[in-house]
């Protein structure tokens, strides 16, 4: 695995930085991932989130997590890596606000821990192809999630 974490306003300390990359390396373990795939995590404050959210989808307001996937839906990535199987696969990046974490923490009755690992998996899945508009797909995804959470340690 190969996890860039860019924390430029220091919004977590480097504990939680490691934990963050131990939560990262056992979901991508449960994903059956291949050994060289990459992400990249960004945490980003309140304000910037906004910003990101309102130019890139045109939402005007905060959220917890954006995520930016570099193949969403591409088909041409499976004939590729059936050619060149040790091809290192770039999930994308993950944007995360750790006051939006916070306070959802706080207002859901979480650990601040529990909420961070709900946003990491959850931006994982989706960068993964996973979604939940749909009532079907939000069952697998939902359901996925809180087994990759639980097996980890941070149920509910």
């Amino acid at each position: 695995m190969d996890l860039e974490i860019f924390n430029d306003d220091k919004l977590i300390d480097e504990k939680r930085e490691n934990w963050v990359k131990d939560l990262v390396k056992f979901t991508f373990n449960d994903l059956e991932l291949k050994d060289s795939t990459e992400l990249s995590i960004h945490f980003v404050t309140k304000d910037k989130i906004h910003e990101i959210n309102k130019e890139y989808r045109d939402v005007d307001r905060a959220t917890d997590v954006i995520s930016f996937a570099i193949n969403d839906g591409e088909d041409s990535l499976d004939y590729i890596e059936s050619q060149i199987p040790d091809l290192p696969v770039d999930l994308g990046d993950l944007f995360i606000s750790v006051e939006i974490v916070d306070e959802h923490a706080k207002d859901y009755g979480h650990s601040f821990d529990r909420e961070l690992g709900y946003t990491i998996v959850h931006g994982i899945l989706h960068l993964n192809g996973y979604d939940h508009i749909k009532p079907e797909d939000e069952k697998v995804m939902i359901g996925l999630q809180e087994k990759i959470l639980s097996a980890y340690g941070l149920e509910k």
